[in-house]
């Protein structure tokens, strides 16, 4: 059995205890009308098209904080199933992380995945391309015309071929309750001093400085992402996997002594390591909280009055300052969540067809604008700066606009970039972190010792 194998059944088995179970794309026969032993397959087709056929979508739009995104997915199943002939979609909701880490693991371990699923683009599609679990899109978006039409197909590119589509684009940053800095006189923070001169500001104040939300590690490791992007370079990411750099860098230590830091300071509430993510963004609804550092696809929840009631239209965002004035913008930059759809598609020839109606319709300027003006998420196809800014006049979405435009250097999430191995280490790491159960430079160490092993195995 191959090494990728093997690690995709041991990631499957170490990851999802709680899981209870989990011909060519363009060879139609297109019968010759004035070819006598082809003369009984147009009648077999058409007997077959006339039969109903089911294929699975498994998606991640769940919960308040996602239903514009569920509308327009449910728009696009709509168009799609009036499309094609006998087609029912069924639509398999599933929490983001339960997903990546368990069901979706699981499935491709069986070999079984649905037709179309919700998936990170790197490292995740790479791995299941590899194993020929994932249908190759480069012809059908040749055929469609909208192969050059993406900002960033890479993560989703394995060999030179194209295995999934981004749905959307983001960046993170901060968001804030600009009512109270104007309040207090406060002023968006030029460099990291600044920001932390305004947290004891606020704490002094009795307030939250920063909403954080840590029962899932991945949440925290925004904010620590981005300082050790800072502290160490947004670049030294990319290494940890080929060996070049290492995550007991002394910056790195840095990085993880700052974020100690301030959860030893009290710049976050109490008791976070038992927070779920929308408890992070109900902490700043309610004013208890004043900043939050999330992706810029939280900005739904903040414009829309069912969710945040009278906070709509006081949140405001900027990018997390550097260390010092005037140096560049760091910022996570990228678009690596979207749809893989699993090989076996290519094997029938009607979901074939079914799969290509659904990309035809999901990937056009208008659902990508749509889903920035409605949700918020930046496209993934191009669009210059001023379209964007056209598509939505929401302050809030111009912060967002203007935060990209200062970006001096962008890198990807680090979950991109490292094994998930790697991942699970450095999400337990950041948890031991915020429970004051390790120092920097251990919590570094252990992870650098999962590197190590995931490098080993991969070779």
């Amino acid at each position: 059995m191959k090494k990728s194998v093997t690690m995709l059944l041991s990631l499957f088995f170490v990851a999802s205890t709680l899981l209870a179970g989990c011909g060519s794309s363009n060879d139609k026969n297109t019968a010759n009308e004035g070819n006598t032993a082809a003369n009984n397959k147009p009648a077999n087709e058409a007997k077959v098209s006339d039969e109903p056929f089911e294929i699975t979508i498994r998606h991640t739009q769940i919960g308040e904080a996602k239903k514009f995104r569920l509308a327009i997915l449910d728009d696009v199943v709509k168009k799609t199933q009036e499309a094609v002939p006998g087609l029912t979609i069924k639509l398999d909701g599933v929490d983001s992380e339960v997903n990546r880490k368990e069901k979706l693991r699981g499935e491709m371990a069986a070999g079984k995945p649905p037709e179309v699923f919700d998936v990170f683009g790197s490292p995740d599609a790479e791995l299941y391309a590899k194993e020929g679990l994932m249908l190759d899109l480069t012809p059908i978006l040749d055929e469609l015309g909208i192969k050059d039409k993406f900002s960033d197909l890479g993560p989703f590119t394995h060999d030179g071929k194209i295995y999934g589509l981004p749905i959307g684009g983001s960046i993170e940053g901060i968001f804030y309750n600009k009512e109270y800095f104007e309040q207090k006189g406060l002023t968006v923070p030029k460099t990291l001093d600044e920001l932390e001169a305004i947290a004891e500001k606020v704490k002094a104040d009795g307030k939250i400085p920063f909403a954080q939300a840590s029962k899932d590690a991945w949440i925290p490791l925004m904010t620590t992402n981005n300082l050790w992007s800072y502290y160490a370079g947004a670049d030294i990411t990319y290494g940890f996997k080929s060996g070049e750099t290492k995550w007991t860098d002394e910056n790195m230590v840095k990085a993880i002594a700052k974020h100690q830091e301030w959860v030893q300071k009290g710049y976050f509430k109490k008791g976070e390591l038992g927070f779920e993510y929308a408890d992070m963004r109900n902490q700043v609804i309610t004013g208890e909280a004043i900043m939050m550092m999330d992706g810029s696809w939280a900005n739904s929840v903040f414009r829309d009055p069912a969710q945040a009631g009278e906070m709509v239209g006081k949140i405001g965002y900027f990018n997390m300052p550097p260390l010092k004035e005037g140096d560049p913008f760091v910022v996570m930059q990228d678009s690596n969540n979207g749809y893989g759809f699993s090989s076996a598609v290519g094997e029938d020839p009607r979901k074939l067809e079914a799969v290509k109606e659904f990309i035809k319709n999901m990937w056009t300027d208008e659902m990508q604008l749509r889903g920035l003006k409605e949700d918020g998420v930046l496209p993934a196809m191009k669009m210059d700066l001023e379209q964007m800014k056209t598509a939505s006049d929401d302050p809030l979405m111009q912060d967002i606009f203007k935060a990209v435009s200062e970006i001096g250097n962008a890198f990807p999430a680090f979950d991109a970039l490292v094994q998930a191995e790697v991942n699970t280490a450095l999400g337990m790491g950041i948890q031991q972190i915020i429970g004051g159960e390790i120092e920097p430079q251990k919590m570094l160490e252990n992870v650098q010792a999962a590197q190590d092993a995931a490098n080993a195995a991969s070779e």
